[in-house]
């Protein structure tokens, strides 16, 4: 996955080869599955409460694997081959889904859509970080692409005659720049420009641009997002120009994680030499977001961060994926399939199960 990194719904050669693991192990896997042609599903034990354990696999343009999904997947598929025997005689059930675009698209929504977690007890995964966290804190998003329309025209000869859609998504960048300061810490506004004119000496009648809206959870967010609309209106009405608004992919929640599986998955972690930090370790916003939040509002689940050794090297960063086939990286990997594999026997032997969807912090 590091040496053939696809993007979101392109993960065709990865999803096939995780699945064509899986089945020289004995598993029945079903992919394409849920409607999504990169998704796949497999399950081990024949009765029992449904432990769903997600598979990420889905690389960042330009950067490849630097977010670490090749190592999500490596130790879901772990964890899912360590229960392999041990399901039946648990009597649970354990599915690792195969979750492809997570990065901005949301394939867990659909797949939350289409039933994949409809008979779940419990749901987990675990994800690489520069830092061992059990229960990180995770915002909700939007993903937005604004479009700005204005009027072509000679940018020497006749300025006077165009419409300067550039100059609406400098206004609006502005603006939210603006806006910044009067924000909560986990209230977060990134934009970039997609496509900002064709040549220097044409007035640009056409700008795109994508952004991400943040906040704490989904309530707040609808309340930023209302600022973060209003920036981009005032800079069409500023300069002459029309705008409009679509949604890039799913909104996300933000991440709940369940208590239970917090305190089975922290001790199961410290008994392979990984404490755990706390998600109230850390400043209020100090994380990024996923669509195991939604997940998280409907099925009790988990979501720890595991450390690859790697500060100040963080997410996202090319580096952040060289290591990944580290040494570290691979310990992770160990380490996340049997924290999840020892958390779901103790779920099972504790009589945890069935547990409840914590409510979501304000």
């Amino acid at each position: 996955m590091y040496e053939n990194p696809e993007v979101g719904f392109e993960e065709f050669a990865t999803s096939e080869r995780i699945a064509s693991y899986l089945r020289s192990h004995g598993l029945d896997v079903t992919k394409p599955a849920y409607g999504l042609e990169t998704a796949f599903v497999a399950t081990v034990g024949r009765s029992g409460p449904e432990i769903i354990i997600c598979a990420e696999y889905d690389a960042l343009p330009g950067i490849g694997q630097a977010c670490g999904h090749n190592i999500i997947a490596a130790s879901a598929v772990g964890a899912t081959l360590a229960l392999a025997d041990l399901a039946d005689d648990l009597g649970v059930r354990v599915t690792i889904l195969g979750t492809p675009a997570e990065e901005a698209y949301g394939g867990k929504v659909d797949l939350l859509n289409a039933g994949a977690f409809a008979n779940a007890s419990a749901a987990m995964m675990v994800h690489p970080s520069p830092t061992d966290v059990v229960d990180p804190g995770v915002l909700a998003v939007r993903h937005l692409d604004v479009e700005f329309h204005g009027k072509d025209s000679h940018a020497a000869f006749a300025p006077q005659l165009g419409i300067n859609a550039l100059d609406a998504f400098v206004q609006a960048y502005v603006n939210v720049s603006t806006l910044r300061q009067a924000l909560y810490t986990t209230d977060k506004i990134h934009g970039i420009i997609t496509h900002g004119g064709d040549a220097p000496n044409i007035i640009p009648s056409y700008t795109k641009s994508a952004w991400y809206v943040r906040a704490a959870d989904r309530a707040r967010l609808a309340e930023l997002s209302s600022r973060v609309e209003a920036c981009f209106a005032a800079a069409a009405l500023a300069t002459g120009c029309t705008w409009e608004m679509s949604e890039h992919g799913h909104p996300y929640d933000n991440l709940v994680s369940n208590p239970d599986m917090v305190e089975l998955f922290k001790a199961n972690a410290a008994s392979l030499g990984r404490p755990m930090l706390r998600g109230t370790d850390f400043p209020p916003g100090a994380s990024g977001s996923t669509d195991m939040g939604n997940v998280s509002h409907v099925v009790p689940t988990i979501h720890p961060f595991l450390s690859i050794n790697c500060a100040p090297v963080v997410n996202h960063q090319p580096e952040f994926a060289a290591h990944t086939v580290s040494p570290d990286g691979h310990r992770a990997i160990r380490d996340g399939a049997l924290a999840m594999a020892m958390t779901v026997i103790d779920l099972v032997e504790q009589n945890r199960l069935p547990l409840r969807v914590e409510r979501s912090r304000p």
